[in-house]
């Protein structure tokens, strides 16, 4: 069963060079289109769409008030934050809208599939420019971070590492050859000690503190 994508962009000429790029995919089929915030809210509420590929820059609604508007009514959905920039403030902001996937522009061509497909999978996708952009500025804030990342053990560090790479439990608990019920137990510690009660929380934290892979 295909993918099934909306897109969210305001210049017709984007939309159609994506709409191109993901007619090539045979597991990927566009649904629909939409030109603002608005648009694609009352777009998703008409089709069955299991992500959205949103533009952050739209004017009026921007696409990160667009991403939260469409997660409190549709948790489910998957979205996918297109920008011409990888400002960290940006990426942060998406993040704790609840984006599961981040792409500048210029990487789209070679880096959508691959990241409609993560997400569609429940995991988390940030393009190499957005993560190399955030992890070098969290590691040039090493004090900070290491004051900070200094709450956490070094086993709770992995785990919360595996979490912001949209790993679930089952898949770290393998990963790192413990229980899931350890992972579970080190998930419930790392919320406790940071204070923190959701993913996109602990992606957001993750990536300040350089704990995601450049």
């Amino acid at each position: 069963m295909s993918i099934r994508i909306v897109l969210a962009d305001d210049h017709k000429m984007i939309l159609a060079a994506l709409r191109s790029l993901l007619e090539k995919e045979i597991d990927i089929a566009v649904v629909g289109e939409a030109a603002d915030g608005p648009a694609l809210l009352e777009l998703v509420e008409r089709t069955a769409a299991d992500v959205v590929v949103v533009d952050v820059g739209m004017p009026g609604m921007n696409g990160i008030e667009a991403t939260r508007r469409l997660l409190a009514t549709h948790p489910l959905m998957k979205v996918i934050a297109l920008s011409a920039f990888s400002d960290k403030r940006f990426v942060l902001e998406m993040l704790e809208a609840g984006a599961r996937g981040y792409l500048i522009k210029a990487s789209a061509g070679e880096e959508l599939p691959r990241a409609i497909r993560t997400v569609a999978q429940g995991q988390t996708y940030l393009c190499p420019e957005v993560a190399a952009s955030i992890v070098e500025a969290a590691r040039d804030k090493s004090s900070k971070a290491g004051s900070t990342g200094a709450k956490l053990g070094r086993r709770e560090r992995e785990v919360l590492g595996l979490l912001a790479e949209g790993r679930i439990s089952s898949e770290i608990a393998h990963c790192m050859h413990i229980a899931e019920s350890t992972v579970e137990a080190h998930r419930r510690n790392i919320m406790r000690k940071l204070d923190l009660h959701s993913v996109a929380e602990l992606t957001k934290y993750a990536i300040r503190e350089g704990l995601t892979p450049p």
